[in-house]
């Protein structure tokens, strides 16, 4: 007994934790195993063999090739917009202090906090009211308006620590303004605008309620998925999931990568200075 409360005061951190990621991943793991099942009928819901057919032939279903395709144009083009904006607005906030700054920062979580069902609608009822058609514009500008709040908030994470002083720096070196942004502080809180973009993308091609009030005669995937799932999902569509989220675990293993050899070269180049001083 000694033993097992010995080991289960070393370990029982790791267990928990052992055990959240598999309660997170479980459904992923399900997703990525039916997308090899061969289903008697049009339902996967359970397994009645293995093929690899379906991964032959991802994007056999033309109408579900559209909605993801419109899915990532939206996604991109509003990640873009919120990072560019959540961006600037970080800047403004955190470098300036102005009359409003601080009604400006409650309005930005505003959108974070907000239930989704009741931004959609208030969305919806405001495009009524300016008599616009809602379609693929008026999804595009209601994700860049949640994906704001989210670039704001991450970007501003990364300019809380930043040393105003390498600024100073380069400009006493004859840099203006704009050359010091571009060779200083943009690469300095690149991580952070990148980890903004990604997580608005994430967002967008997520987003479901918001979307089904604005979307007007445009399907994206989330909505694809739930008008199928009354009449039965496509295999497809967890080869598709799939596919996303190897791309995603891709990109986050490509990024701890660089991370860790620019630490490590930042690392070297630290111990020659030190060594030649």
């Amino acid at each position: 007994m000694r033993r097992a409360r010995r080991f289960a005061g070393h370990h029982l951190l790791t267990l928990v934790a052992l055990l959240g990621f598999i309660y997170i991943l479980a459904p992923i793991a399900v997703i990525a195993l039916f997308s090899f099942n061969d289903p008697a009928g049009k339902y996967n819901y359970t397994w009645q063999g293995f093929t690899t057919q379906y991964w032959q032939n991802p994007f056999d279903i033309p109408a579900l090739r559209d909605a993801l395709i419109t899915s990532i144009q939206i996604a991109l083009l509003a990640s873009i917009i919120a990072t560019v904006l959540g961006t600037l607005i970080s800047l403004a906030l955190v470098r300036h202090a102005f009359r409003g700054r601080g009604t400006t920062n409650l309005l930005i979580f505003l959108p974070m906090s907000t239930p989704e069902i009741v931004m959609g609608a208030s969305l919806l009822a405001l495009f009524l009211n300016l008599g616009v058609a809602t379609g693929f514009a008026t999804i595009l500008l209601a994700h860049v308006v949640f994906c704001i709040a989210f670039c704001v908030v991450t970007v501003k994470a990364r300019l809380v620590g930043f040393d105003r002083r390498l600024e100073e720096a380069a400009m006493d070196l004859g840099a203006n303004e704009v050359r010091t942004f571009l060779r200083v502080t943009l690469p300095l809180i690149l991580p952070g605008v990148g980890a903004a973009a990604l997580l608005s993308f994430a967002l967008s091609v997520d987003d479901f309620v918001i979307t089904n009030f604005t979307h007007g005669t445009v399907v994206t995937f989330p909505l694809f998925i739930w008008g199928a799932a009354r009449v039965g999902v496509p295999v497809q569509v967890n080869v598709i999931g799939t596919l996303i989220f190897l791309v995603a675990v891709g990109i986050m293993a490509i990024g701890v990568l660089v991370s860790t050899v620019r630490a490590r070269r930042d690392r070297a180049l630290a111990e020659r200075a030190a060594e030649a001083h």
